[in-house]
């Protein structure tokens, strides 16, 4: 540790947020409440596939320092429905976050904290220091390192104090579904849901609400056999053999239910998450997968929406391998192998296409013959409930965080409009977009029923009956963007830098090539003039147009580093994705830095 970090300590900022505080019992905490404790601040939002994956990297962590570590979620939205308190209470629940929560609307401590991200994590020492800031995910051992060390460092100076946190659990919810994620029309009329909070499959009666059968223990885990266990369940499959394909999400796998016996087996995964440099085909249980969200048949293969990578994979019931996409977050169509996802949620196959929702992007879009278009949808940072013809050039249709799709009777596409609690409709012949149902809590799968649309209202734990296909009307919304702080920056040159420092008892491992990535793209594309597209390093020389004034700067950095003892060393990817918002001022900055890892203080 040199002198010129510790001259350089931060006192952490104050903790604002105008929703309050989730998991507390009703109380509020400011910075100071944590001294004595390694506290963990977790910016988060529940949209992100990538902040999801953070809970369930720091769950090991909070139950191994579970008295010196206190770990608090900042919820920072990224889309208006996230804004609600409600639905962050809702969540909270839904991803069982068992640590406090801030809700913070308006990005107040966000702004405080300088975050550009999600998800960021923040370490403040016991003696209320800002010593570590880290994007993205996969940091679970490098911060283990961090804790151990303060916790070593304070416990000699006497500054640090051990005891229970300051988490409250909620009153316990007693409902026959809890948060469900998508719903499958048996061959006998009977439907099949995943109860994804109560980490089981409910298989109901055809009116929908009486329970017939239940898999699985409700307990979280991964276990095969007559009392199996899942993670968050999602997507499902009838396969051709009758039993049920199970995207068992939070699990990394897919799974084989069979409705006779009950017993389930693990057929695609290996139980942990897909890393950048893992294997993206081979044999099915030796290639890991990363939160598989649906699961659909389409020519001869089961197509499975990859949400955590940001592609389309297939399943042949012996091997997996990437349909489309290239892992890289955005709107990009064309060909499949070079596209642009963004956590594909729902499947749905149509007579002439596939049929997915592109959450992130909050748009409906299909692959075809090799090639991915867009039906609905502009971006990663523009959503709204608007209806119309999706391709007009100045009042296009709008979503909102879509999760599921079902392809009507009539070849028209329903669309779980998940964040405007709507039941959209999509139709290819027109390019027209209607609201068929509001007020649907959280839409996320549908199935036609008899000429029914079959709903999955999972922030209302039930499945609905919303409305009859043929019924429509129109909704004229506002076209919204994602609301975060804009950076100044100046016209014209200006230096990109992504700092990495390998954590402690790591160095970058350039044996095969470069340890770093960087790729950079802009929207609109026109405020990149050079500087654009993939290299090596984590810097770059932009030159941004002058007559633009705003708009955003899409980041991703990659950095691989290994450990410096072992004959064998465990090698780490740590990746993230940012897009910052830019504003260009005669007086902005020449600079722009993001932090991928900082330095330890």
């Amino acid at each position: 540790m040199t002198t010129a970090k510790r001259q350089a300590r931060v006192r952490a900022p104050q903790l604002h947020g105008a929703g309050g505080w989730i998991n507390t019992g009703g109380r509020s905490y400011g910075i100071e409440d944590f001294r004595g404790r390694v506290l963990l601040l977790d910016f988060w939002t529940f949209c992100c596939v990538n902040c999801l994956h953070v809970l369930d990297e720091l769950r090991p962590l909070e139950e191994r320092f579970a008295d010196v570590l206190v770990v608090v979620g900042v919820h920072s939205p990224k889309f208006a429905h996230e804004a609600e308190h409600d639905a962050v209470l809702a969540a909270v629940e839904r991803y069982e976050v068992h640590h406090p929560v801030l809700d913070d609307p308006e990005l107040a401590t966000w702004s405080q904290y300088a975050v550009r991200a999600w998800p960021t994590l923040c370490v403040v020492d016991p003696e209320g220091y800002l010593v570590h800031v880290a994007s993205g995910e996969g940091h679970a051992e490098g911060l283990t390192r961090v804790i151990e060390n303060l916790v070593e460092v304070h416990a000699e100076r006497g500054t640090l104090r051990r005891g229970s946190g300051p988490y409250v659990a909620p009153p316990p919810a007693d409902t026959a579904l809890r948060f469900p994620g998508k719903v499958l029309l048996l061959p006998d009329g009977d439907l099949l849901v995943t109860d994804t909070a109560h980490h089981s499959i409910v298989r109901l009666a055809p009116d929908g609400e009486t329970v017939l059968q239940r898999y699985g223990t409700g307990e979280r885990g991964l276990l095969d056999g007559p009392a199996p266990r899942f993670a968050e369940p999602q997507g499902l499959c009838l396969l051709d053999d009758g039993t049920v394909l199970v995207a068992d999400t939070a699990n990394h796998c897919l799974r084989t239910l069979d409705l006779a016996t009950g017993s389930v087996a693990t057929v695609a995964g290996t139980g942990q998450q897909w890393r950048p440099g893992d294997a993206t085909c081979g044999p099915a249980r030796e290639v890991r997968l990363s939160t598989p969200w649906d699961v659909c048949g389409y020519e001869g293969r089961v197509v499975v929406a990859m949400a955590g990578t940001h592609q389309l994979w297939t399943y042949d019931g012996s091997s997996v391998s990437v349909l489309a996409g290239t892992t890289g977050e955005g709107l990009r169509d064309g060909a499949a192998q070079q596209a642009y996802l963004a956590q594909p949620s729902g499947l749905a196959a149509g007579a002439d296409r596939l049929w997915f929702a592109d959450a992130e992007t909050s748009a409906l879009r299909w692959y075809r013959d090799g090639q991915i278009g867009t039906a609905v949808g502009t971006g990663l940072f523009d959503f709204g409930h608007r209806d119309g013809p999706a391709g007009s050039p100045d009042q296009p249709a709008l979503l909102q965080h879509p999760l599921g799709v079902a392809v009507l009777p009539d070849g028209s596409v329903a669309v779980c409009d998940t964040y405007n609690d709507a039941i959209r409709r999509y139709d290819p012949l027109t390019g027209e977009v209607t609201t068929l149902a509001t007020d649907v809590r959280e839409p996320s799968g549908a199935v036609v029923v008899d000429g029914d649309l079959v709903v999955v209202a999972s922030a209302a734990h039930r499945l609905e009956r919303p409305v009859a296909p043929g019924a429509m009307r129109r909704v004229q919304g506002a076209a919204q963007r994602t609301q975060r702080p804009a950076t100044a920056v100046l016209p014209g040159a200006v230096e990109l830098e992504v700092v990495f420092e390998p954590p402690a008892g790591q160095h970058l491992d350039e044996r095969y090539g470069p340890a770093t990535r960087l790729v950079v793209s802009a929207s609109p594309e026109g405020l990149l003039l050079s500087g654009g597209g993939a290299s090596t390093g984590l810097t770059r020389s932009l030159v941004l147009a002058d007559g633009i004034a705003d708009g955003v700067l899409h980041v991703a950095a990659t950095a691989a580093s290994c450990d410096d003892v072992g004959e064998h060393p465990a090698c780490h990817l740590t990746q993230q994705d940012w897009g910052i918002p830019v504003r260009m001022t005669a007086d902005g900055a020449p600079r722009l830095g993001l932090v991928l890892r900082g330095l330890d203080a």
